[in-house]
């Protein structure tokens, strides 16, 4: 594939469903901020992800929103895509004309969905609401005031709204109250925290689990005790290791068998997967993102040659305050963890820290800090895409 890179960000439903994704991308050979340069990004996007990637690999079965310049819109690229997959998102930039009035509206009556971008209304831009699918507005721009206003002229017409740059479940509430279909932002990863909020006792009993587990001196005996004692997490250890993600030639079951064929590490790792798994009501994609994280952690390290038994564990305990709703500080501490994984994850200091700091940078589309050693930009988006292979194919066996 060409040294591009290609992100996402989840876009979910007013049940935080995940509705669709917005497809991110950036390359050494254009200049987004140039009109050819974005130009020849969207196509390079568009032919990196459905004739190299897959669709499927970065998106799954949801849609994708793509980009698209001026350019495109005139050159009708959109057609090469299947309008059941895509979301054609027409940048703020776009110079309306009648051109582009007539490409889009033809797009539209062939069936694909259109979204206007960031959108701000002017008579320009009137044309398109009239047969828009899909209206972006950036709340963070306009603030709340400005949000409410243009919801509200926006009322007499037949379209969804979806709300960019939500960044707290409190506006991501308000917005749900104003009428909004879809939002875009790191809400969701973030911990709703409520003053005075406790932990459940299933909550309590997986940290304990967690506790345990994770406890350095922990050993073989120990483990299929603690196993064997919780029926519903045998059940579903079981369960897991004999689906397809494993592909053993024999069954396996019993528990004492199942430590023993996996070692000691690798069921570690899984019942910290299963127990995070059941913690939290959360949508399905908190706890994806802590797996994407855990595993590109972990990637990262084995690229530099580092031992990697410690860097899943610091990327998916990184998501641990959004699964509980509390202070990650406070959720750490209730774990046996050594100092130097509690101050990766915490302060993003040594070789852990560094990578998390890098993931999360890829995560948040922070270009100029996804960096990791002398790794190049490039291998380190390989890894994103693993990165979220892997958790799609884990979240997929332990619903």
């Amino acid at each position: 594939m060409a040294d591009i890179i290609i992100g996402r960000q989840q876009i979910f439903d007013q049940k935080l469903n995940i509705y669709a994704y917005e497809l991110l991308f950036r390359g050494d050979d254009f200049d987004l901020n140039h009109k050819d340069g974005a130009t020849q990004a969207t196509n390079q996007v568009i032919t990196d992800t459905i004739l190299e990637v897959g669709l499927n690999t970065i998106v799954g079965p949801h849609k994708a929103f793509i980009n698209f310049t001026t350019q495109n819109i005139l050159d009708k690229t959109p057609l090469h895509l299947p309008k059941d997959r895509i979301v054609i998102e027409v940048l703020e930039n776009v110079e309306i004309d009648s051109r582009i009035v007539a490409n889009l509206k033809e797009l539209s009556k062939l069936g694909y969905i259109i979204a206007l971008d960031d959108f701000v209304f002017s008579e320009e831009w009137k044309p398109l609401v009239e047969f828009a699918d899909i209206i972006k507005l950036d709340i963070m721009e306009m603030g709340e005031s400005k949000t409410r206003e243009l919801i509200s002229r926006l009322k007499p017409y037949n379209v969804q709204l979806l709300a960019e740059k939500v960044e707290t479940y409190a506006e991501y509430q308000y917005l749900v109250e104003l009428g909004c279909d879809y939002f875009q932002g790191f809400f969701f990863n973030k911990p709703n925290i409520v003053s005075g909020k406790r932990i459940s006792v299933n909550q309590s009993a997986a940290i304990q689990l967690l506790n345990t587990v994770n406890n350095p001196d922990v050993e073989f005996e120990d483990l299929t005790k603690i196993i064997s004692l919780d029926v519903g997490l045998s059940y579903k250890l079981l369960h897991y290791i004999n689906s397809a993600f494993f592909s053993l030639p024999n069954k396996i079951s019993s528990i004492s068998h199942a430590i023993s064929y996996l070692g000691l590490k690798e069921i570690k790792r899984w019942i910290n997967i299963l127990t995070l798994a059941s913690l939290s009501n959360k949508p399905e994609a908190v706890m994806q993102n802590a797996l994407i994280r855990g595993k590109m952690c972990e990637e990262l390290a084995s690229l530099t040659g580092n031992k990697s038994d410690n860097f899943f564990l610091i990327g998916i305990l990184s998501n641990l305050d959004s699964l509980l709703d509390i202070p990650l500080d406070e959720a750490i501490s209730q774990l046996p963890l050594a100092d130097n994984i509690v101050s990766a994850i915490l302060h993003k200091e040594g070789l852990g820290g560094e990578a998390l700091k890098c993931v999360i940078s890829y995560e948040h589309w922070d270009i100029s800090s996804i960096s990791f050693k002398d790794i190049d930009q490039a291998i380190i988006g390989d890894t994103y895409i693993h990165s979220i292979n892997w958790a799609k194919d884990v979240m997929g066996n332990i619903k």
